[in-house]
């Protein structure tokens, strides 16, 4: 293991800050893994920053620490029995690389999480969702390296504690757990999830006549790259906001004063709103100040146009909040990480 000093962290985030990282290395192992703990400790540091992807965070200054890129990418099947078929992925993997693998066994349950940016071990800890389906309904259960006690500790569903994107790894747990691996119980026969979004209009434009879980993934690809930009091509790290969930009265007072504005029922008391209604309605849509921006295509995606630092792009996240509360009295949230 090579431990670098002072390295910019640009090309490890895909919003494409240029902050630096005081110590900077990468493991494929559990091995290594706990010898760069070893040099941690060593070294008296207190600050260690874990990086898959990148593609959900936003670097504000610079890491005065040690930054570790997780690499553990072996894919395996580990059981099935008669429905099921139970797919073990280490936490480095590229997620969209891990949907492909399982469309090309046919595996389904994770068609309509394609090209979702980011790496295996970050799914369960953002519960990440698209299109009707959330890592909860395929996971099974996962690895973590316990900090402070040097040994996996195994997590159940449960154990989880799976919430909108969220997991007890983003607050509970948060720099404690570094997560090395995630098994997901995928189906042998497909359930097709197709109501939600504009999956059946983009199946029929595609002109598919019968179901599979790759046309049902190729049609959540072109629908994505429609309409999000590409990281390697302008900075950003996908939906930088939560759909606010608010009571179904106060849902019912907006629609009052607006109309058109966009809520999916929850259950009989609580309607997620759609963040990117409210902020395009706020005038963000396409905005841009400097290098910092809000997405043409999306208002939901903020982007760094080239040199933007991480305030730029956090105190526009903050503008944006801020007239969405004063213009609908609701309060949006950062799905990004902040660091």
């Amino acid at each position: 293991m090579q431990i670098q000093e002072n390295i910019s962290l640009k090309p490890y985030n895909t919003f494409g800050i240029n902050a630096a990282g005081r110590f900077f290395t990468t493991f494929t192992s559990l091995d290594e893994l706990e010898e760069l703990f070893t040099f941690y400790t060593a070294n008296k540091l207190t600050n260690t920053l874990i990086l898959g992807g990148g593609s959900n965070i936003l670097l504000t200054q610079d890491f005065n620490g040690l930054v570790a890129k997780n690499e553990m990418n072996a894919i395996e099947v580990v059981k099935e029995d008669t429905d099921n078929v139970y797919v073990k992925a280490g936490a480095g993997e590229n997620w969209h690389r891990f949907v492909l693998y399982c469309i090309e066994e046919n595996f389904a349950g994770v068609e309509n999480l394609s090209l979702i940016p980011g790496s295996v071990g970050a799914s369960p800890m953002q519960n990440i969702g698209a299109y009707g389906v959330e890592i909860k309904d395929v996971f099974y259960e996962l690895e973590a390296y316990d900090i402070q006690e040097k040994k996996l500790i195994t997590f159940s569903n449960k154990d989880c504690e799976f919430a909108y994107r969220e997991s007890v790894f983003k607050r509970k747990y948060k720099d404690k757990f570094i997560i090395t691996s995630v098994t997901y119980r995928l189906n042998k026969t497909a359930e097709y999830n197709t109501s939600y979004g504009a999956i059946t209009q983009e199946l029929e434009k595609m002109g598919v006549q019968e179901l599979s879980v790759a046309a049902i993934s190729q049609a959540v690809i072109n629908i994505r790259q429609s309409k999000l930009p590409d990281p390697a091509v302008i900075g950003n790290a996908g939906s930088f906001f939560k759909n606010p969930t608010i009571a179904k009265e106060q849902f019912e007072t907006l629609q009052q004063q607006f109309s058109k504005i966009v809520g999916y029922r929850i259950n009989d008391k609580e309607v997620k709103l759609a963040a990117g209604w409210l902020i395009e309605q706020c005038g963000w849509k396409g905005y841009r100040k400097g290098d910092a921006g809000c997405h043409a295509a999306q208002a939901l995606v903020l982007v760094n146009y080239g040199n933007a630092n991480g305030i730029d792009i956090y105190n526009l996240s903050t503008e944006i909040m801020n007239s969405v509360e004063k213009k609908f009295k609701v309060f949006l949230e950062r799905e990004v990480n902040v660091i």
